[in-house]
């Protein structure tokens, strides 16, 4: 599969098959979103991966997502950004280190979700998620931030394609 093909086939997907992911796998996807660019390549990026029921079932009950679906996929990538990864920043350009940090985050997230879609696997990006929570339950860098997560697993679902804005529409 190309990139404009995984472009296309990738859906929001939040029904997973009963089918853990190898570790071969998840460093696939880890790997993709390594490789993606970040300001003074910085990479502030950092994932942990959570596919222990254990671990789940304390996310759930601390309520740490809206969304029931999240616990139930296979793997949950929680994608951090290090705002304190940058070595400079040009006052008066640079947004601050916080915005840089989650645009990074954001590249190398969706490098990621392109290779799971072109591996075959369905994936989420949850944005409504408890960061004070999450960050308390696996015990992330309080510096960090967390903006969302992405679910992840071998899709039991194939949902349509959802309407998007013509390309007229979204130039200015």
């Amino acid at each position: 599969m190309d990139v404009k093909e995984a472009i296309r086939q990738r859906r929001s997907v939040r029904r997973y098959e009963d089918k853990a992911l190898s570790d071969d796998i998840i460093r696939e996807l880890v790997d993709a979103a390594r490789l993606a660019p970040s300001g003074n390549n910085a990479q502030p990026s950092r994932f942990l991966v959570v596919s222990d029921e254990k671990t789940k079932s304390v996310l759930r009950e601390n309520k740490v997502f809206v969304q029931d679906f999240v616990c139930k996929a296979p793997a949950i990538i929680v994608c951090c950004a290090d705002p304190n990864a940058y070595r400079k920043n040009i006052r008066g350009i640079d947004n601050t280190d916080e915005v840089r940090a989650i645009r990074d985050l954001s590249i190398a997230s969706s490098f990621m979700v392109l290779r799971a879609t072109d591996l075959g696997l369905g994936t989420c990006y949850v944005g409504w998620v408890d960061e004070k929570k999450i960050k308390e339950t696996l015990n992330i860098p309080g510096e960090y931030l967390v903006p969302y997560v992405i679910s992840v697993g071998y899709p039991a679902e194939q949902p349509r394609p959802t309407s998007r804005k013509g390309t007229d529409e979204i130039m200015l």
